[in-house]
């Protein structure tokens, strides 16, 4: 579970709730034809935006978004500078064994395509091939959660419109021009909530965890090509630290020295 989303999510529904009730009662914030209005407007036009297929697969977006990464630069570095030493000692073909030991499958279909002794030019043109269609997927996914944060304060504001002709229908008897304003703007409230609590800070998650995921991708593709040329293991890992953060480069220099003094 990523943390940050859950944390993030909460603390600002809480702190809004907590902001409201210090005003007064929070029934007053509720309006089901608010709701409604807002939520039905964004999913609808959502839907007329993007083929079927695409919004069958936002859930597994959310859940995406929701989840924690599950390898570290690190980790892959680390991976690729032993299937590096395994190679040198017993040949390419002895990463076979490896290959049912991993869980990605970006990683399976590159270790296959050296073991099987393709073209470097080939594994690179495959592999890279592979990395943009998945970028697209991802563009894919937050662009339907930016959509959806565009579209949320648009209803917001036709709510209120509608609200202002309910209230102005009414407006010879001034006892009902208050709470009619009131519910009116609620709409408002309830898709500007939803598009920068909710929608536009999912599509921004998924920017950085694609990104994130990207990079990872991209070591993999240089670690075994550098692993298909032979390079020694050492300059496998410079080569690969490389894409690392600095700081992310001295947390992993710092790990490597304690496993080796533990080995020792």
């Amino acid at each position: 579970m990523d943390l940050s989303t859950i944390i993030g999510l909460g603390s600002g529904i809480l702190l809004f709730v907590i902001s409201i009730r210090m005003g007064g009662p929070l029934g007053s914030f509720y309006s089901a034809s608010s709701i409604v209005i807002v939520l039905g407007g964004t999913i609808s036009a959502t839907i007329v935006s993007y083929p079927m297929n695409q919004i069958k697969q936002l859930f597994k977006t959310v859940k995406k978004t929701m989840s924690k990464t599950n390898f570290s630069s690190s980790e892959i570095i680390n991976n690729m500078v032993s299937f590096s030493e395994k190679a040198r000692r017993e040949g390419l073909l002895s990463l076979e064994d490896e290959i049912a030991n991993l869980d990605d499958s970006f990683m399976q279909k590159g270790v296959q395509l050296v073991v099987d002794g393709t073209d470097p030019d080939l594994v690179r043109n495959i592999l890279e091939t592979e990395l943009s269609f998945l970028e697209d997927r991802h563009a894919q996914g937050r662009g339907i959660f930016s959509t959806m944060g565009s579209y949320a304060p648009a209803f917001g504001m036709a709510g209120t419109l509608i609200g202002l002709i309910r209230m102005l229908e009414t407006l010879d008897n001034p006892e009902t021009i208050g709470p009619g304003l009131a519910v009116a703007l609620l709409t408002t409230f309830y898709g500007t909530i939803l598009s920068n609590l909710f929608f536009n800070p999912m599509a921004a998650k998924l920017k950085v965890k694609s990104s994130e995921e990207i990079l990872l991708k991209e070591v993999v593709i240089e670690g075994l090509l550098s692993i298909q040329a032979g390079e020694n293991p050492r300059i496998v890992e410079e080569k690969l630290k490389a894409f690392l953060a600095p700081n992310e480069r001295e947390s992993f220099n710092k790990n490597t020295e304690v496993n080796e003094n533990e080995a020792a």
